[in-house]
């Protein structure tokens, strides 16, 4: 007796599993189109200006654009504020990660062991924070740390002490408004993630005897890779690209460009100093340095799995 399908049957088969291959991709088509719509073509308008001599005198009319290739870029690339910003960026991007990372990660763990009203509480008072804008949250941490009304500098007797004065201590205050807003995502993300983790896992881990830090390292951060791969991405996306909260509580930048981060930068290059093509080299810099960043995270990851 034959055992081996006929070709037909091997045929239908593959047919099906093409067919069922495209059908998600027939479903997100729709969205890709308006997603490329609104971001295929800003990106390219962003590329075309950076290549070209665009200032305030081609918007008015008085000269004519001109092709300048990588000039913008040679210009950009020997400015040495662009390069101590770009080192502030990245420092201060990592640190605003790392520490909204913990607090959303600690949080989701301490949900899983609280009551239902006082989980209720936290997650309403998390979603209140995410869901404030950014220059309403900024401006209320502007007035929590004045330091003619503010009431932190009361609680820790510190005067008049200026947390905007200082580049430090701006880094900080703009640090603990950026976490403040962003930790919300991470936590409910996270929780989810937790949730989903069978509770006998778990239990046999406790009954190991191993500690909640273990059973986090050991047991739950392995399992929950995916999650925290897409957390961190856009953790990573929104504090590198953080303009409004910079802005706003550091009046522009800092004294003296001190707070200047690349968006900042971006805008005061394009805007202030009406160099259209440099502020768009800036933000053609800032999308290379995301998606190296993203992809090379995606890849460690990838190798991480397979290790496993």
């Amino acid at each position: 007796m034959d055992r081996h399908p006929p070709a037909t049957t091997t045929v239908t088969r593959t047919q099906g599993a093409r067919r069922a291959g495209r059908t998600p991709w027939l479903y997100l088509a729709p969205a890709l189109v308006v997603l490329g719509g609104l971001l295929v073509y800003p990106v390219y308008q962003l590329g075309l200006i950076s290549v070209l001599e665009y200032t305030q005198a081609q918007v008015s009319g008085g000269k004519p654009t001109s092709f300048r290739g990588l000039g913008n870029y040679t210009t950009l690339f020997s400015d040495d504020q662009f390069w101590s910003v770009l080192l502030a960026t990245v420092v201060f991007a990592a640190a605003c990660v790392l520490c909204t990372l913990a607090v959303g990660c600690a949080l989701a763990v301490l949900l899983t062991r609280v009551r239902a009203v006082p989980r209720l509480a936290l997650m309403l008072a998390a979603l209140g924070a995410w869901a404030t804008p950014a220059v309403t949250g900024s401006t209320v941490w502007l007035f929590l740390f004045d330091p003619d009304f503010g009431p932190v500098n009361r609680l820790l007797g510190l005067g008049d002490h200026s947390w905007t004065y200082g580049r430090y201590s701006a880094f900080l205050l703009v640090l603990l408004e950026v976490v403040w807003c962003s930790f919300p995502f991470v936590m409910v993300t996270v929780y989810a993630g937790i949730r989903a983790v069978p509770a006998e896992v778990l239990e046999a881990a406790a009954l190991d005897g191993a500690s909640q830090w273990r059973i986090w390292r050991s047991v739950l951060a392995p399992m929950l890779r995916p999650i925290l791969a897409v957390v961190t991405i856009q953790s990573v996306i929104w504090d590198f690209k953080v303009f409004t909260q910079i802005y706003v509580m550091t009046n522009g930048g800092g004294i003296a460009g001190q707070n200047l981060v690349l968006n900042v930068y971006a805008y005061q290059k394009a805007f202030a100093s009406s160099e259209y093509s440099l502020g768009s080299a800036i933000g053609v810099v800032t999308l290379l340095i995301l998606l190296a960043v993203t992809l090379g995270y995606l890849r460690l990851l990838r190798r991480q799995g397979e290790e496993l």
